[in-house]
């Protein structure tokens, strides 16, 4: 490992939750000397531009995978503590379960069409399953329809369970980073050169003037989500679009996250089957008093080259409204203040991911495949990363089997 004492010029790639987070923990490394080391993150368009700010923000104790989620989740608690993430980006403990329902009738005046296949984000795995237990609806729960409910499962016993507003948590971690001396730079990254015995440098796009920019660096950490495999195309990471919507209930809601089914009646259309078709949103209220629900995911459209060309399908966004309103008044006939889409990164491997450590490259770095839990394990994952940097290996957790070189 590279002596702490030395020049490092370490560069973060990507502005999302992990990149900003990786920022974070390096500059608050007890090795960090600002005087001797530099933490620069780029970002090709937006800081939280793309997943990390249209999440859902969900952290669960049962998440995936085990070893890093009880660092992760304990330093989400500390965050909070540390800069009033309450307030700041909307930290608290929230109850979880699963919903069973039977929708109400959706109008035929706002009926979609079909819209191809989807498939599952895949956030529960078998251990989460297993925790569901029978229990009575909650009676601060009442914003959505008692008598249209038949099953409540819950998910979650007292401290198991919490939320964060994504886009608030990942701008402001972006901010107290360069509050420690982080510099932020937008430009899409075209190359990183470690020729040789390691990274020498990266190139990259300036946003602004367009012109390339060439940065010296000591140390890479990729964090690029879904894009990580445009800059290390030998990394094994895949893109699986998401489609969500936020809406303002007409009443209050409860501090409640949701997995739900809900047995959609079909509509009276005699060119088309009558039976009733199964939707399974999750929708998480907010203590913005708002309300968020996202759907299946889908792999229609390809990755686009940046956040910023996400094509949004207003039909996928539809369904999720008329979804989430066939169980719920208050959300029926709320206000939709976003319709939207992002990029989830998986690992296209039989392990799964994430990806966190030494790439076999000396000073190059790999943070990526985190799935539908990149906000949960973020914290986890930037201060094992400023280990890996500062002290040559994880010394916070486990995670050998996250290691890249065991696919790389």
């Amino acid at each position: 490992m590279s002596a702490s004492n030395d020049r490092r010029d370490i560069v973060v790639v990507g502005g999302g939750i992990i990149g900003c987070c990786s920022a974070y923990y390096l500059t608050r490394h007890p090795s960090f000397d600002p005087s001797k080391h530099s933490v620069t993150l780029i970002e090709a368009s937006d800081i939280a531009g793309g997943a990390s700010g249209k999440a859902g923000g969900l952290l669960a104790q049962w998440a995936y995978p085990s070893n890093i989620v009880p660092l992760s989740y304990k330093l989400h608690a500390e965050l909070a503590k540390e800069h009033n993430g309450k307030d700041r980006w909307g930290y608290r403990e929230v109850g979880c379960a699963q919903l069973i329902a039977r929708g109400r009738p959706l109008s035929k005046k706002k009926g979609g069409d079909n819209v191809g296949d989807s498939l599952s984000l895949q956030k529960r795995s078998a251990a989460a399953m297993g925790k569901l237990k029978t229990a009575k609806t909650p009676q601060e729960l009442d914003w959505i329809e008692p008598d249209l409910v038949r099953g409540y499962e819950s998910m979650s016993d007292p401290g198991e369970t919490a939320q964060v507003h994504p886009y608030l948590f990942t701008t402001s971690i972006a901010k107290l980073a360069e509050q420690k001396g982080a510099k932020i730079i937008l430009g899409s990254v075209s190359k990183i050169d470690y020729s040789g015995d390691g990274v020498k440098s990266l190139s990259y796009e300036d946003k602004e003037t367009g012109q390339t920019q060439t940065l010296t660096a000591t140390d890479v950490v990729v964090a690029a989500g879904p894009w990580t495999s445009s800059i290390l195309p030998e990394a094994p990471i895949s893109a699986m679009r998401a489609h969500s919507v936020v809406i303002r209930p007409t009443r209050p809601t409860s501090a409640h996250t949701l997995f739900t089914n809900i047995e959609i009646p079909a509509n009276f259309d005699p060119s088309k089957s009558s039976r009733p078709t199964v939707a399974s949103p999750e929708i998480y209220a907010r203590p913005d008093d708002t309300v968020y629900a996202c759907g299946e995911g889908d792999q229609v459209v390809p990755l686009p080259k940046t956040t910023a060309d996400v094509e949004v399908d207003p039909k996928r966004c539809q369904e999720i409204i008329h979804q989430v309103g066939s169980i719920s008044d208050a959300l029926r006939d709320g206000e939709v203040t976003a319709r939207q889409a992002c990029y989830l990164p998986n690992v296209s491997a039989a392990s799964g991911g994430p990806l966190v450590g030494h790439t076999g490259t000396k000073g190059l770095y790999l943070a990526a495949g985190h799935t539908c839990w990149g906000i949960q394990n973020a914290p986890g994952t930037g201060k094992l990363i400023s280990e890996f940097v500062f002290d040559g290996r994880a010394k916070s957790a486990k995670i050998g089997s996250l290691d890249p070189r065991n696919l790389l």
